[in-house]
C-alpha cells in the first residue's frame, strides 16, 4: 500500500486564506498543495480521501489544557492510574481535532493533583507513554506556584532533563486574580479538594506564610534556566499593567487569561502574546465574569486560543469566531499556528504548508457543531469516524 495520502477537494485552510485545494501527504509530512487545479504529483496507487463539502484545517496545538489531572483524579482522593488516564485521554483528543497537546500539570497550587512526586509521575509517564506508542503528539506545560517554596528542585530538574516544554508562572492566592472576589478561593478549594471550612481556612493560612517567603531571585533564575533551555516562560491571570511588568521581568513571552481588557491590551502592546480559553468563546463569556475573549479578540489584544479545562470547545471556538466575523483562517492560526510559534514549534507544527508535518484535519459540520471526522498525524489516519451529513 502507498505511503502517500491525497485529501481531494476540501475547502483548505492555509495560513493566510480558504480555499478549494488537494494536499498530498508523504513520508509524514506535506509534500504538496494544489490550489489551482494541478495535479501532476497524483499516481495511480495512491491513497485519497474525498474531502468535498469538508474543511481542512492543521491539527490543533493546544498550549494549555489542565484536563489530564481530572482525567487522573476525577474526584478528591480518587485517583486511577497514570497510564490508564493517559491512554484513554489522548483517544479523546484525537477525535476533538487536538494533534499537539501540552498538558498543563500544576506543581504546588494545592487545586489539582496533589504531591510533588504525583506530579513527577504524571510527567514521567507522559514522556513514557508517548514515547512507546502514541496517537497524537504530546508535551508538558508546568504550571509553577509561585508559593510553592520547595519545588524549584524539581522543576529545575525536569527542566534539565528536556522533560518538559513550556513553564508558566501562577500565583493562586484569595484577594487577588481570579479569586479576587471575597470568598471565591475558599468556594473552589472545598468544592475541589473536598474539605470543610475549617480545613480551607487552614489552607489559606499555610498559603499565605509561604508567600510572604517568596524568593523571587530564585523564580527569576527557574525562568532563566527554562529560556536558555528553549522553553517558553508564561505568566497566569495578570490583572493589572503592573503585574504585567513583573511578569515580563521574570522572562514571560506568554501571558494566559488576563482578568481585563485593559491588562490584555498593555501585554499586547508589550510584545507578549495574549492567550484566552475556548470556553469562554463558546459559552459567551468568562465563567468567572472576567475577560470577555471574543471582545480582547475583536480589539486585537489576544493571539492564541487554548482548550483551558474544556478541550470539545477549540475546535468549535474556531468556528463561533467564524460566525461572529473573524476570517476563518484568522481563527485557525489562534488556536493552531500561533501556540505553535509561541512555543518556537511554528518551523514543523500549526499550518499547512509543504515540508511541514502532515498533521491535518477533516472537519465537517452537523447543524452549527464541526466535527472531526479525520484526524491525521504524520501523515497516518490515526482517528476516522465516518463522513457526517448535515
Amino acid at each position: 500500500m502507498s505511503s502517500r495520502l491525497i485529501i481531494r477537494g476540501g475547502t483548505v485552510v492555509l495560513p493566510d486564506e480558504a480555499r478549494t485545494a488537494d494536499l498530498l501527504l508523504a513520508d509524514g509530512r506535506i509534500a504538496a498543495i494544489a490550489t489551482d487545479g494541478a495535479r501532476e504529483w497524483a499516481r495511480p496507487e495512491d491513497r485519497v480521501l474525498e474531502a468535498e463539502g469538508a474543511y481542512v484545517l492543521p491539527g490543533l496545538v493546544d498550549i494549555h489544557c489542565d484536563t489530564i489531572e481530572k482525567e487522573a483524579e476525577p474526584r478528591p482522593n480518587t485517583l486511577f492510574p497514570l497510564a490508564m488516564a493517559f491512554l484513554q485521554f489522548e483517544r479523546k483528543l484525537a477525535g476533538h481535532g487536538i494533534t499537539s497537546m501540552f498538558h498543563s500539570l500544576s506543581l504546588g497550587v494545592g487545586l489539582s493533583l496533589r504531591g510533588e512526586h504525583l506530579v513527577a509521575d504524571m510527567v514521567e509517564t507522559i514522556h513514557r507513554c508517548s514515547q512507546e506508542r502514541a496517537m497524537i503528539r504530546h508535551g508538558v506545560h508546568l504550571r509553577y506556584e509561585v508559593s510553592h517554596l520547595t519545588g524549584f528542585g524539581l522543576a529545575e530538574r525536569l527542566i534539565e532533563q528536556g522533560m518538559i516544554d513550556y513553564l508558566s508562572l501562577m500565583d493562586h492566592a484569595p484577594g487577588q486574580g481570579q479569586y479576587k472576589r471575597p470568598g471565591a478561593f475558599e468556594r473552589y478549594v472545598m468544592k475541589n479538594q473536598g474539605v470543610d471550612a475549617e480545613e480551607c481556612a487552614r489552607i489559606i493560612e499555610e498559603l499565605q506564610e509561604r508567600r510572604r517567603r517568596i524568593d523571587w531571585s530564585k523564580l527569576h533564575a527557574l525562568t532563566g534556566k527554562a529560556r536558555r533551555s528553549g522553553i517558553a516562560v508564561a505568566s497566569h491571570d495578570d490583572d493589572t499593567v503592573e503585574q504585567v511588568n513583573h511578569s515580563m521581568a521574570l522572562g514571560a513571552g506568554v501571558s494566559e487569561f488576563p482578568l481585563n481588557l485593559e491588562t490584555a491590551s498593555y501585554a499586547t502592546n508589550q510584545g507578549l502574546q495574549v492567550c484566552v480559553g475556548a470556553p469562554n468563546i463558546v459559552r459567551g463569556g468568562s465563567h468567572d465574569h472576567n475577560l470577555s475573549a471574543l471582545e480582547a479578540i475583536r480589539q486585537g489584544s489576544a493571539a492564541i486560543v487554548c482548550s483551558d479545562y474544556h478541550p470539545a470547545s477549540l475546535l468549535q471556538a474556531i468556528f463561533v469566531l467564524e460566525r461572529e466575523g473573524v476570517a476563518l483562517a484568522d481563527a485557525v492560526r489562534m488556536a493552531t499556528l500561533a501556540p505553535a510559534r509561541a512555543l518556537g514549534r511554528d518551523g514543523e507544527l500549526g499550518s499547512l504548508e509543504p515540508g511541514k508535518l502532515a498533521d491535518v484535519l477533516l472537519v465537517r459540520k452537523i447543524g452549527d457543531c464541526p466535527v472531526a471526522t479525520h484526524t491525521i498525524v504524520n501523515g497516518t489516519i490515526v482517528l476516522a469516524t465516518g463522513d457526517y451529513t448535515a
